[in-house]
């Protein structure tokens, strides 16, 4: 597939795709949007257009000037195409959504969609469309009334838009796994390949923006979905906060390079949860402002981002093993309690402020250097399973007997260190290593609790 070079480095959904045509479109995707944003702008001159001149307008068509080219955008062929026509140009192209909330016995899922069931088009424009009924459905909606008629959404319905309208136009999709949002009982998972290209502490700020695909954010923002100042995760956060729900979750993993941001609506005490607020995003900022240094070296040069893709993951990995940690297992989240309960304390004693932050700092590096430790060691035994993708049962079977040996591990987090799917491990090793002895449940009366791990039988 040739790409033609006249978007820059971090503009590639700009891309002009020269033998791409209107014809690879899905015509009731480009209507549906047509219509869209006709009700959002019913007098704007745009709704006059021609088609192709409209998706000129838009982003999704693009004009080599110098040759007098034409062809679709990178972000047109992603908003409005076909899975299977998408896929020739970026292989590794995926959205799948899987809900649990009314899983029954042995079902994984209650629904799930996926790009590639051949059901729908797979497009970006109705991946939308299809998942955000689905993530607001049974929510409870307070009566509100604004002037005679009713709202019907709340402040939560937005944060799950923004997040979604995020993990789609942050995503970095010429790399793997593709797009996965999860819904579960109390929590909502938003995951998309590429890391994040700015820090928390601006995220969280708000007016900071660097976005890896400003076409497709164009569209979203002309049908009135998405924040172009950079104040989303700003706004999820504080709808969070207002709540006394438990702080969400930001984080970038290291391999393959991904972002997770994780919403759970559980109520925690107001003042544990502030503490948590203040030291997570603390802790984040220090580590993000090494990584930063290499994303910005990486961005100024396409080579250098790919040859220095080793080196960036390096600087992430340690941060990674921090964050993630934080809800591991219910003596982790004890340990951050506790550590709270510790720096209020000090507020009130005799001892000086930064003999009592430093004896914190002591602590705390000990701590944070204990588990990225065992995280590197559980990366490392998992290595040649993510290398290798057909390895023998036995030596399988091995690798994953010897990655719980540190500390319990739930399936997800297995999935992820060897890059095999959920459902292969469980069938195909898991179930056999219950049934030998060699793995026990740690919560073996009850098979299906949220927080079930795996942990050798020493």
């Amino acid at each position: 597939m040739h790409f033609s070079e006249d978007a820059p480095f971090g503009v590639r959904d700009g891309l002009i795709l020269e033998h791409y045509g209107v014809n690879e479109l899905h015509f009731d995707s480009v209507k549906s949007y047509r219509n869209r944003f006709m009700a959002v702008k019913p007098n704007h001159p745009w709704n006059g257009l021609e088609t192709k001149e409209f998706l000129y307008k838009i982003g999704a068509w693009g004009k080599l000037r110098d040759s007098g080219r034409e062809g679709l955008t990178l972000a047109g062929l992603l908003m409005f195409s076909e899975e299977r026509v998408i896929t020739e140009v970026l292989p590794h192209y995926f959205l799948e959504y899987r809900d649990d909330t009314h899983a029954f016995g042995d079902e994984r899922w209650s629904d799930r969609v996926t790009s590639q069931d051949g059901t729908w088009t797979g497009n970006l424009h109705d991946f939308y469309f299809m998942v955000m009924p689905r993530l607001t459905s049974g929510l409870q909606i307070p009566f509100q009334l604004q002037g005679t008629v009713r709202h019907d959404e709340t402040a939560v319905h937005t944060a799950l838009r923004e997040a979604l309208v995020n993990a789609i136009v942050h995503a970095d999709y010429e790399g793997e796994r593709g797009i996965v949002v999860e819904r579960e009982r109390t929590s909502f998972a938003f995951s998309n390949p590429g890391l994040s290209r700015v820090s928390l502490s601006q995220a969280l700020e708000g007016g900071v923006s660097d976005l890896r695909n400003p076409n497709l954010c164009k569209m979203f923002l002309l049908i009135g979905l998405g924040e172009r100042a950079g104040s989303g995760l700003f706004n999820i956060r504080q709808t969070w906060r207002d709540r006394e729900w438990e702080i969400p979750q930001f984080l970038q993993q290291e391999t393959p390079a991904r972002t997770i941001f994780i919403l759970r609506m559980i109520t925690l005490d107001s003042h544990e949860n502030e503490g948590k607020y203040r030291m997570i995003e603390d802790s984040y900022n220090k580590k993000q402002k090494s990584i930063n240094k290499k994303i910005n070296s990486l961005n100024n040069d396409f080579k250098s981002d790919i040859k220095g893709a080793d080196s960036l993951n390096k600087e992430i990995n340690s941060f990674n093993n921090e964050f993630i940690s934080y809800n591991n297992s219910v003596d982790s989240y004890n340990n951050l309690d506790n550590s709270c309960n510790k720096e209020a304390e000090s507020i009130n004693s005799d001892t000086p402020p930064d003999v009592a932050d430093e004896r914190m700092d002591l602590a705390e590096k000990e701590e944070i250097k204990d588990r990225e430790t065992t995280e590197e060691k559980l990366w490392k035994i998992a290595e040649l399973a993510r290398k290798r993708k057909r390895l023998s049962p036995k030596v399988m079977e091995d690798i994953i007997v010897q990655l719980c040996v540190h500390r319990p591990l739930r399936l997800k987090e297995l999935a992820d260190m060897l890059e095999r799917t959920p459902d292969g491990l469980r069938n195909n090793y898991l179930a056999k290593l219950l049934r030998e002895g060699r793995l026990r449940l740690k919560y073996p009366d009850q098979v299906n609790h949220p927080k079930q791990a795996y942990i050798t039988v020493v």
